[in-house]
């Protein structure tokens, strides 16, 4: 006998949300030409590493639109959660692109630390000023939505660092101008790739966990095992599992063995229900899909031997 919590669908997504990131986006890819202009009329590195920044940001907010877009169609018989995970893909196309970027301006930066280039202070400003401006711009869009999903959380991350990022050029500019110290141009690169891949790093790995369906946070399957090994009539519980299908989606299954006796008298679907309140008032995750397996012992004898009655 096998019962689910049926409340399962993929969450609707918020159309506002698609239409913020295709604003955020617009402006990102503005911030990106200008930076490049910037960097070109220059030469400075930070203002190039924030212009890689720039476009990876910008591409990867491309890809959170197109996401967000598809998440919209709806689930069906071939895709029984829809598209709600695309999201968690796209988080870590943006988080690996932002890793590139961040460790190739570490290395640059090194060298130029050795070897500072001239650059224009008063020229390198007004461009560290256009980049703050619009970035600023862009995290109120996103402010209030950002925890929404990792699509929002990655995009939200690329335009505060991007922002920190316009704020290094605009201190290494206003150095440069009054002390004529070029090496500040190198720091704010270092500094803006410091900024990078911590960020970068820390998303990459939770995404990765959605996707290798590690146990979600705040989930201790041997705990979870114990609570349901305490119930009346358990007797053992096997193949438990838990995972992530997107942001706020969080399953588990597993097969709990009773007494021969409980399905004899009917007594099974209080056991499943048993199961389930013990699973959502013990643990910090909701669970949207909590499906159980109720087996006698015989049946979880011939499960584990396979062999034996082939």
């Amino acid at each position: 006998m096998t019962a689910g919590h049926h409340q399962h669908m993929p969450q609707q997504p918020d159309r506002g949300l698609r239409r913020r990131l295709l604003t955020v986006f617009i402006l990102t890819a503005v911030i990106a030409l200008a930076q490049a202009v910037g960097s070109a009329v220059t030469g400075s590195l930070a203002l190039l590493t924030d212009t890689a920044h720039a476009i990876s940001d910008a591409s990867g907010l491309l890809v959170a639109v197109l996401a967000a877009t598809m998440m919209l169609r709806p689930a069906n018989s071939r895709r029984t959660w829809g598209f709600a995970r695309i999201e968690v893909i796209a988080a870590l196309g943006q988080a690996a692109l932002l890793l590139v970027v961040g460790g190739y301006a570490a290395i640059d930066g090194v060298r130029r630390l050795f070897d500072p280039h001239d650059v224009p202070g008063a020229e390198l400003l007004w461009f560290g000023l256009i980049g703050l401006a619009a970035n600023i711009a862009a995290i109120a869009i996103l402010a209030s939505n950002r925890g929404a999903n990792f699509n929002l959380r990655a995009a939200f991350l690329e335009v505060l660092n991007d922002a920190l990022g316009s704020l290094g050029v605009i201190i290494a500019a206003i150095v440069i101008s009054t002390t004529g110290f070029h090496q500040a141009d190198s720091i704010a690169a270092l500094l803006i790739a410091a900024l990078i891949v911590p960020r970068a790093y820390f998303l990459l790995r939770e995404t990765i966990g959605v996707l290798m369906e590690f146990t979600p946070k705040g989930v201790d399957l041997e705990e979870v095992r114990e609570h349901i090994l305490g119930l009346e009539h358990v007797r053992d519980v096997h193949d438990l599992h838990a995972s992530m299908i997107g942001t706020g989606m969080p399953v588990i299954s597993g097969h709990v063995v009773v007494d021969d006796r409980c399905f004899e008298s009917s007594h099974a679907p209080q056991i499943l229900e048993a199961i389930r309140g013990c699973v959502k008032d013990h643990f910090p995750v909701s669970f949207d899909h909590a499906t159980f397996q109720l087996e006698t012992a015989a049946l979880h004898e011939q499960e584990s031997n396979p062999a034996h009655h082939s």
